[in-house]
């Protein structure tokens, strides 16, 4: 089924060459049509259907929402139900945890139970059919978390390819049902490519040299493909190498070249509009969605539920002779293949079609959450067995920010039920435990007239106004959630406040929407007093201009925006210290656990990048106050991505990490605090010391700024794969089988425990820079006190291969590798050296034509489309940039530069073993109107360009375009 080319139903063929002959044919058929068939193939019964339907029918698939086609009986489908971490956006749901906290288990089986049970509650939703309903699943997120301020962290999986594609197969294939010929759901791989920043999402372009996209960003992306555990992938909103996903011409070349079977590409939502909008790459829609489909793209997520815009674009570039049908039915092709594996066309709903409603949060499901919030946790620091704690003392206080409530993210299902942490605690010790949130109750007086402002008494709020109240209903709950923003919560009504686009209103039961309308700061001012801005719908220039501060705007009080030299000063009275009051209440105890962390609605989310890597200074100090007044102190952090603690893990003896886990969070965290369950999780991203560890969040090149555990050079506050055990582990000697390494692994202490066992690879000497180490392989193992079991870890010789530049090609050089086998990236055990057999990558012949992006090293210069339909040049940024092309074989003289250029005028000089070494040639170039207008240059070299040596290209010209040289 790869790459459908249109082909005519045999059946269709000889009805036609029947009825051409003068039989009769019936005029009405005693047999369901051929594409109802499930004992003919997919591509029978596809091809059937597509002769039945009509131009304009096929065109109407293409969009989100594709209408019914009764005549066929033929109902409507559409493509998009989230479900990241269960069944988003359709009301309640079996909530797991956190993408990434599911990934912190390393335990594929289980995240295969995850994925089917998913799966099993979307068939539920399905039988229902509730606005916003789907099988076509866009799930799981894959792009890689190289850096930790990633907005949307919490929806990928790992920092390390091989990490995320075997947890994302897994999940895939629980999704999938495993038969990709009879589809349980059809998820979809988000966001291809290179989507790690949100910070001008749509405008920025990813750098991926070819290395990086090869052994890095595509590397996430093929598992689960190639072993069909997914049926697409979403074009993400970036652009990479200078082209707008929406149209990289690899969504067809590359990606369907990993499977046979057909696969339904979707764009991001309104992804389309932006080719001819902010992203300014085509002049109409019209030209936008041509060329989206011939990159590639089969469905346009475009204007919400209003598909004549796309509909209407697709027949105008049919009519401009853009498209051609066999366009049309191509990308139909694929998406009714999708519709005919998932049973739709098959009696009952075919395989999976019994699924009803009984499954969402069932009690299976619900016992999976557990077990997958238990699993996920990381156990961070443990300093002289401070945990598990003892069930006999009972005398707990439970505080901190989270300590008695669960958030939800973006992209979560509405929670049946919700077990914060004191709710488990308390469950597990079978008694009440104490708690308080540890934030101020403050009240807000204007300093000039001595009113304050007052919130609603009911349950609904009321718009926040100045009065003389000085009750209850003019105090808020503060909560710090780092960066300077804080949210502001009732205590009249126990809402929080927010702006709903005319007023500020009490009537939130916690921050959410897209806008996240409940964000303020106070800015305190020289004289003491506090401007509170709204810091909700804001950018660094908010749209609707400079009006971002509160104060009264109505003759009641009633407060409004305002331009800052109108903004009221308030005082702020501090009715309650939050530290106070949670200082009494763990004096005293048998123990404190102080539950700590993010907000998922406001500390890095969607289309906001985190700008703050550690905890919010008010929480921070909370710990610290309540380590103080009781030693016996456990910190937990809850939240969505790495965070650097500062000297906070130092001072407290264990620190415990989960993601918001979903429905079942405290009684997976008082599980393992207890000793229920052992600790297993491991990080499955580096967690730096501070953020100077890190280059800007646009730098995508991970080999060249030492990103990522591969790369990075430095002393992390944790490792990749760390996370310790309530018992201990040795190791064996690492032994090599016929598939792999084997080690021996005992459990030395006196718990039963799981260990994730990783083996890395690296490579002592190769041409090209490589990993510091590498993860290859990992196994989860359970072990009881004193059991020894031996782990096989697969390894192959072309699992060690890199991408060659110099011939564009997978190579295993020759030589050793390091096989190192441990507890984490920097808890290395045990190990070996492999001597492989492989191949030397010969001196580089610059006599042919290369591709300038095939270089070793560059400065000065971007990444950029060399045409908008395909390829990639290299562009200049500065006033001299360079590109190196390594050991180059030039003979005994090459006599001749050759180069195809575009767009500003400058020059480009060869030189030889360095960018300010021997200088052989200089090639100028006066410009083109056009940056895709190329011509060819050249330059006559002198006697010196001879011999093996690096050759390196100096170019002037900032807005110059190299695409392809040669030497010879």
């Amino acid at each position: 089924m790869k790459g459908r080319k249109r082909r005519r139903s045999t059946l269709v063929v000889a009805l036609a060459l029947i009825a051409g002959l003068g039989a009769t044919v019936p005029s009405h058929a005693e047999t369901p049509y051929p594409f109802r068939d499930p004992s003919l193939s997919v591509d029978r019964r596809v091809d059937d259907l597509l002769d039945r339907l009509t131009l304009d029918e096929k065109i109407s698939l293409l969009h989100q929402y594709q209408p019914a086609i009764p005549r066929l009986g033929i109902e409507s489908f559409r493509t998009g139900t989230e479900a990241l971490h269960g069944v988003a956006w359709l009301g309640e749901t079996t909530v797991f945890p956190q993408a990434v906290g599911l990934a912190s288990t390393w335990d594929p089986a289980l995240m295969e139970q995850v994925g089917s049970a998913v799966g099993d509650e979307a068939r539920g939703f399905q039988r229902e059919r509730p606005a916003g309903w789907g099988l076509n699943l866009w799930a799981p997120v894959v792009n890689l978390l190289r850096d930790p301020r990633w907005g949307r962290n919490e929806e990928g999986y790992s920092e390390d390819p091989a990490l995320t594609g075997a947890l994302s197969t897994a999940y895939g294939k629980g999704l999938t049902g495993g038969d990709p010929d009879h589809l349980k759901t059809a998820p979809t791989l988000k966001h291809y490519l290179a989507n790690n920043n949100e910070w001008h999402r749509t405008t920025t372009s990813s750098d991926l040299r070819p290395r990086v996209a090869k052994e890095y960003d595509e590397a996430a992306f093929k598992p689960a493909i190639e072993a069909n555990a997914a049926t697409g992938v979403m074009s993400s909103y970036n652009l990479v190498n200078g082209r707008p996903a929406t149209v990289n011409p690899d969504l067809d070349g590359v990606v369907r070249k990993w499977t046979s079977y057909d696969l339904l590409n979707v764009t991001d939502a309104f992804a389309p509009g932006n080719l001819p909008g902010d992203q300014k790459y085509y002049p109409s829609v019209t030209e936008g969605d041509a060329a989206a489909m011939k990159a590639g793209i089969d469905s346009f997520t475009d204007n919400d539920a209003n598909s004549s815009v796309t509909t209407g674009a697709i027949t105008s570039a049919l009519q401009q002779g853009l498209l051609k049908e066999s366009d049309v039915e191509e990308a139909a092709g694929h998406i009714l293949s999708v519709r005919v594996r998932l049973g739709e066309f098959d009696p009952g709903g075919g395989k999976y079609g019994a699924i009803d409603t009984s499954v969402i949060n069932s009690p299976a499901h619900q016992k999976l959450a557990r077990k997958a919030a238990t699993e996920g946790a990381v156990l961070l620091k443990n300093q002289a067995g401070t945990l598990p704690l003892k069930k006999s003392a009972k005398d707990v206080a439970v505080v901190g920010p989270l300590a008695d409530t669960l958030y939800t993210d973006w992209y979560s299902g509405t929670l049946p039920y919700a077990v914060t942490p004191a709710d488990g605690i308390a469950a597990k010790l079978g008694t009440p435990v104490t708690t308080d949130e540890g934030v101020d109750r403050i009240a807000l007086k204007n300093a000039e007239t001595g009113r304050y402002v007052t919130a609603g008494t009911d349950a609904d709020g009321e718009p926040l106004k100045e009065t003389s109240a000085s009750d209850t209903s003019a105090q808020f709950d503060v909560f710090d959630w780092g960066a300077g923003i804080v949210t502001l919560r009732s205590a009249a009504n126990g809402k929080y406040v927010g702006y709903n686009w005319a007023n500020f209103v009490n009537d939130q039961v916690q921050p959410n929407g897209w806008y996240v309308q409940q964000q303020f700061k106070l800015e305190e001012q020289a004289d003491g007093t506090y401007l509170l801005r709204y810091a909700g719908y804001e950018t660094e220039e908010p749209w609707w201009g400079n009006p971002v501060y509160l104060g009264p705007t109505g003759a009641d009080g009633t407060l409004g925006l305002v331009a800052k030299d109108a903004a009221a000063h308030y005082t702020k009275d501090v009715v309650r210290s939050g530290v106070d009051e949670a200082v009494a209440a763990v004096k005293g105890r048998d123990h404190a656990v102080v539950v700590v962390g993010s907000n998922p609605s406001i500390n890095g989310r969607e289309a906001h990048d985190r700008t703050d890597m550690g905890l919010a200074p008010a929480q921070e100090a909370l710990v610290k106050a309540v380590k103080a007044a009781n030693p016996r102190v456990v910190v937990i952090v809850e939240n969505s991505y790495p965070t650097t603690l500062g000297a906070l893990q130092k001072e407290v003896p264990a620190v415990l990490w989960t993601s918001h886990a979903g429905q079942e969070t405290g009684n997976a965290l008082a599980d393992l605090l207890y000793g229920d369950a052992n600790p297993s999780g491991r990080l499955t991203q580096t967690w730096y010391r501070s953020e100077s560890d890190l280059p800007s969040i646009l730098d995508y090149d991970i080999i060249k700024s030492d990103r990522t555990y591969q790369y990075f050079k430095g002393s992390p506050l944790y490792p990749f794969g760390h996370g310790l055990s309530y018992t201990s582990f040795r190791y064996g000697g690492l032994h090599k089988t016929a598939d792999g390494y084997e080690v021996k692994v005992t459990n030395t202490g006196s718990r039963t425990g799981d260990e994730v066992v990783q083996l890395y690879a690296h490579q002592r000497v190769s041409r090209d820079k490589q990993p510091l180490k590498q993860l290859e392989a990992f196994q989860r193992v359970t072990l009881k006190p004193g059991e020894t079991k031996t782990v096989k870890l697969k390894l192959a010789k072309k699992d060690l291969a890199h991408w060659d530049v110099t011939r564009s090609k997978w190579v295993v050089e020759q030589g050793t590798y390091d096989i190192l086998v441990g507890s984490s990236s920097a808890d290395i055990r045990t190990g070996t050296a492999w001597q492989v057999s492989g191949e030397t990558i010969p001196a580089r012949d610059l006599s042919r034509t290369t591709r300038a992006e095939n270089f070793d090293d560059y400065d000065g210069t971007r990444l950029v489309d060399e045409s908008k339909e395909r390829g990639t040049a290299v562009g200049v940024t500065a006033d001299r940039a360079w590109l190196k092309y390594g050991d180059a074989r030039l003979g005994s003289g090459a006599s001749k530069f050759t180069a195809r250029v575009a767009g500003a005028s400058g020059t480009v000089e060869v030189r030889l073993g360095s960018p300010t070494g021997t200088l052989v040639g200089t090639a100028a170039f006066g410009g083109t109107s056009s940056p895709y207008a190329y011509e060819t240059v050249t330059a006559d070299l002198s006697r010196a360009a001879k011999g093996r040596t690096d050759v390196y290209l100096v170019l002037k010209g900032q807005g110059l375009r190299l695409a392809t040289f040669s030497l010879d």
